[in-house]
């Protein structure tokens, strides 16, 4: 016969799962909204590579202050930096596309992509309740041995090594998700500020990436 008090802790134990899920997707939502917005208005600001690269360096300093305030109600405001930061930083790309014949095709193309992988991931692991913390060092192994290879492509500038880089980016970032949302559905990641973070550079990483390989593959 079950104990009541295993059933109790068991019933409570899923329902601080499900809270983090749901919270942690809310909060997701709702930076990539804001995030989208500081997007949109560095585009219009037509800021430039420098003030890009800035506000990136400030967005990956923030991304340790998010870190140290996970735990504590000034996550949430540091979390907003954060993404819309990281979205300004993308102002300058985002007008480099623009001004191409097909940009906002191509936009719109990577955002539709990487909205339906991660809820295509995001719907095998909730429903399949498949635990996926064994690609964690794969993972990390793999992220070293690309940014290796980003940075030896800056000086050798072969486009098929682009090409090649971001597909790698994807299929890493497509791992995270399931990576990611295992750990949240598993008890493996009890904070949504920190959870949310992981999910959200996982999109922006993929975006990216998406978005490049798509010109690339256009060109």
């Amino acid at each position: 016969m079950n104990s009541p008090i295993l059933n109790t802790q068991s019933r409570s134990h899923s329902i601080s799962i499900n809270t983090v899920l749901k919270n942690t997707y809310i909060l997701l939502g709702m930076t990539l909204a804001f995030s989208a917005l500081t997007a949109t208005l560095s585009t219009m600001m037509q800021i430039g590579p420098t003030a890009s690269l800035v506000l990136m360096l400030v967005g990956f300093g923030l991304l340790f202050v998010v870190s140290k305030t996970a735990n504590s109600s000034k996550g949430l405001f540091w979390v907003f930096m954060f993404t819309g930061v990281m979205g300004a930083s993308l102002g300058n790309m985002l007008n480099n596309y623009l001004a191409m014949e097909n940009g906002t095709a191509l936009i719109m193309q990577a955002l539709g992509s990487t909205a339906l992988i991660f809820f295509a991931l995001s719907a095998y692991v909730l429903t399949s309740r498949k635990d996926f913390s064994f690609m964690g060092g794969f993972l990390m192994a793999g992220m070293i041995a690309v940014i290796i290879a980003m940075v030896a492509n800056i000086f050798l500038q072969i486009p098929l090594m682009q090409v090649v880089i971001s597909s790698v980016v994807v299929l890493i970032m497509s791992g995270f998700i399931l990576f990611d949302t295992s750990r949240i559905i598993n008890g493996g990641e009890t904070n949504y500020i920190r959870a949310t973070v992981s999910l959200y550079l996982n999109l922006f990483n993929m975006f990216i990436h998406l978005l490049a390989l798509l010109n690339i593959l256009d060109d």
